[in-house]
């Protein structure tokens, strides 16, 4: 089983749906919200990473880290909501795919305050990003729904780091290819744009 996933989850990322976002109006704004990130590859890609890089971290940064980037998720999100504007969304958006890419396959190890920085500060833009882009969903909503979203997909990295390092001695080689996996997929993602 553990053997398969990698090859799962990457044919499952490099699948990117025809069709933009759920219309709220027809699914309903939590499933807008749910759906939202799984649509978008960059915001996939920087889920995963965060969970991958919590797991590299090892620790307390396994939760740290999803949770800072969560909690400032949620932040980013109200700051869109109420109409303040954030500098460089779009480019930090990008610029967390090949951040977290790089620290995943480079296995950067910094202190946890910094890594939970970090996830932080990408948090937050990808929230700012998601309320930019909130259109007729409600509000409250839309975000629960893009809140659980994250947590599974930071979820899946963690997930996937401690399946390996539990099944296969060589579990540094896996997670590194998947860091330099989500890098490419940030250059990809910036050459379309």
């Amino acid at each position: 089983m553990f053997r398969t996933l990698p090859l799962a989850l990457l044919l499952a990322l490099a699948a990117t749906p025809a069709l933009a976002h759920l219309d709220p109006a027809e699914h309903g704004s939590f499933m807008a919200g749910l759906s939202h990130p799984l649509l978008g590859l960059d915001h996939v890609l920087a889920m995963v990473g965060v969970g991958l890089w919590g797991a590299v971290l090892g620790g307390r940064a396994r939760w740290a880290l999803p949770s800072c980037f969560v909690a400032s998720m949620i932040g980013g999100f109200g700051l869109a909501l109420m109409g303040v504007a954030l500098p460089l969304v779009e480019p930090m958006v990008l610029g967390s795919v090949l951040a977290l890419g790089l620290a995943v396959g480079l296995m950067v190890r910094v202190p946890l305050g910094i890594a939970g920085v970090l996830a932080g500060l990408f948090g937050m833009m990808h929230g700012h990003a998601h309320g930019g882009e909130l259109g007729s969903a409600g509000a409250l909503a839309f975000g629960l729904g893009f809140v659980a979203s994250t947590a599974v997909l930071h979820a899946v990295g963690l997930f996937v780091a401690w399946g390996y390092s539990m099944g296969m001695r060589r579990h540094g080689a896996l997670v590194r290819g998947m860091g330099w996996a989500t890098a490419l997929g940030g250059v990809w993602i910036a050459m379309g744009r």
